[in-house]
């Protein structure tokens, strides 16, 4: 912040330099009608002293007004160069006490108002922490700054987590929530700091807000893993199995809890089979949702695109957000096409075929390559998203 301040600090003496200057300026313009007025009064005494000195005969009229001339003479070479005095009409003090107050009260607007704290911050974020307590303190002040972002306050919670402090990341996660909505991953991460700040006690309450997170999203890691925790704990092995088992199935292959994951699965099957239980098979998850469907371009505007021109083909809910849930991009020269949509055709993780029960298909004309906006369009009628069988959509009207 050093920069900053010797560069406000410079502002501020420009600033100054143009209330003082006049202030200066005036006074230099006093001292010079001082000194003409004291020019004139001398000079008046002299032709004064030159008249008596006539009257008393010791100066001819030829020798006055040889001695007038002079004074004068000398009173205009004193006086040559002065300046008019202007006179304020603000008056003396009133400059002075501005530039007092000018910057007092900058300062103080700048400190109320201003962003030095997140100017500093993003200084600190241009730059790699040294540690994880770095880290940690960066975050704090972050959210001290702007305690209204959801993004701080979740990345904090998680920070707060990896140092074993879940009392305060699980009230950093209500606020992230109170802020962001009630997402399921946030209410999985909520779930699992307040099951640790709880020692590991499980309730009614976190069994809500995991059930709430699973019935939004299926495929909740958190909650999941939270879940098989909380089973494993409380000596329900099999709960156990089957939580952990989906987990399982939704990591990546190359993730590195996975043996983590597998350890746990195998310990619990140890302990039920131990007590003289069997091991069952953990229930499958929700087969992802796939579409195909066949676009054409009707007959009458074959003569009206070009062959470059892009297609977008897209699934989007009856009833939900207006933004595609599903995505692909051809162009004219492609069609007619059979294409498949499903959820690894998904804009955004959280919006998939699979979590809306109904959707409509559309394809779309656009010269302009853009997906929201075209010249032509074809809809089919609404559908299951479980649909399985071939559908067809025929590009033939135009778009308003």
């Amino acid at each position: 912040m050093i920069d900053f301040w010797l560069a406000a600090g410079l502002l501020l003496l420009v600033a100054l330099s143009f209330l003082l200057i006049p202030v200066l300026r005036g006074r230099r313009a006093q001292l010079e009608a001082d000194r003409t007025a004291l020019n004139v009064a001398l000079y008046q005494e002299r032709v004064a002293e030159l008249a008596e000195e006539r009257e008393e005969g010791v100066l001819s009229d030829a020798q006055l007004e040889s001695g007038r001339a002079e004074a004068a003479r000398e009173l205009l070479a004193d006086t040559e160069g002065a300046q008019e005095v202007r006179v304020s009409r603000l008056g003396k003090p009133l400059p002075i006490l501005a530039a007092v107050l000018v910057p007092v009260l900058g300062l103080g607007l700048y400190l109320h108002f201003g962003a030095s704290d997140k100017v500093e911050l993003s200084r600190e974020f241009a730059q790699a922490p040294t540690s994880m307590q770095d880290m940690t303190q960066r975050l704090e002040r972050a959210v001290a700054a702007q305690p209204d972002s959801p993004e701080g306050l979740y990345f904090l919670g998680r920070t707060y987590m990896t140092q074993n402090r879940p009392a305060d990341a699980a009230k950093l996660f209500e606020r992230t929530i109170a802020l962001a909505g009630r997402q399921p991953e946030l209410l999985g991460q909520w779930a699992q700091a307040r099951y640790f700040a709880n020692g590991k006690r499980w309730s009614d309450e976190l069994q809500a807000l995991t059930d709430e997170a699973l019935k939004a999203d299926p495929k909740e890691v958190t909650s999941l893993g939270l879940l098989g925790i909380a089973a494993f704990e409380s000596e329900r092995y099999q709960d156990a199995i089957d939580n952990w088992t989906r987990l399982l199935e939704l990591l990546p292959a190359n993730d590195t809890s996975r043996s983590a994951l597998e350890g746990g699965i195998k310990r619990a099957s140890d302990k039920l089979l131990a007590s003289g239980g069997s091991v069952k098979a953990a229930p499958a998850l929700a087969s992802e949702a796939r579409m195909k469907v066949r676009v054409e371009l009707a007959a009458s505007l074959k003569a009206r695109v070009k062959a470059d021109d892009s297609v977008f083909i897209f699934a989007r809910a009856s009833s939900g957000p207006p933004m595609p849930l599903a995505v692909k991009r051809v162009t004219v020269a492609d069609l007619p096409i059979e294409v498949e949509l499903s959820d690894s055709d998904a804009m955004m993780p959280q919006l998939k075929l699979s979590k809306f029960p109904e959707v409509q298909l559309v394809a779309r004309v656009s010269r302009a390559g853009q997906p929201t906006k075209g010249e032509w369009i074809g809809r089919s009628q609404p559908l299951a998203s479980s649909t399985t069988a071939l559908q067809h959509v025929v590009i033939d009207t135009p778009e308003p």
